[in-house]
């Protein structure tokens, strides 16, 4: 595997969302504020359709380029949120009314911001 911070990580993470055309993808460094990860990455997508191969060319691009898988996957597409957990990262996809509902960038508004693609 190579060796990549969770800040690097998660900016290839929005990079491959980004190519899956995933919109109002932000990266927050949470390390100072959560045990439980460095950075989130949320990403709001169109359909569960899109989530679905958003989700998939994530996992599949880590996997080949890095040797990285995620230790777990939670929520099926169709729920319209899905949560990727890697090595210090948490990727959180949803669609846009998961996203307006749930509202993780409020919850979180005291993290840096790293990286913001509209």
């Amino acid at each position: 595997m190579e060796d990549i911070d969770a800040a690097e990580l998660a900016r290839r993470v929005a990079d491959i969302a980004s190519q899956e055309l995933a919109t109002d993808i932000l990266v927050l460094d949470i390390q100072h504020l959560s045990p439980i990860a460095d950075c989130f990455v949320i990403a709001s997508v169109d359909n569960v359709r899109q989530l679905r191969a958003t989700a998939d060319a994530i996992d599949q691009e880590l996997k080949e380029h890095i040797s990285l898988r995620p230790v777990r996957r939670e929520g099926p597409p169709d729920s319209g949120w899905v949560v990727m957990d890697y090595p210090g990262v948490l990727v959180h996809l949803m669609t846009e009314e998961q996203r307006e509902f749930y509202r993780l960038e409020n919850l979180w508004a005291d993290a840096h911001r790293l990286l913001v693609i509209q």
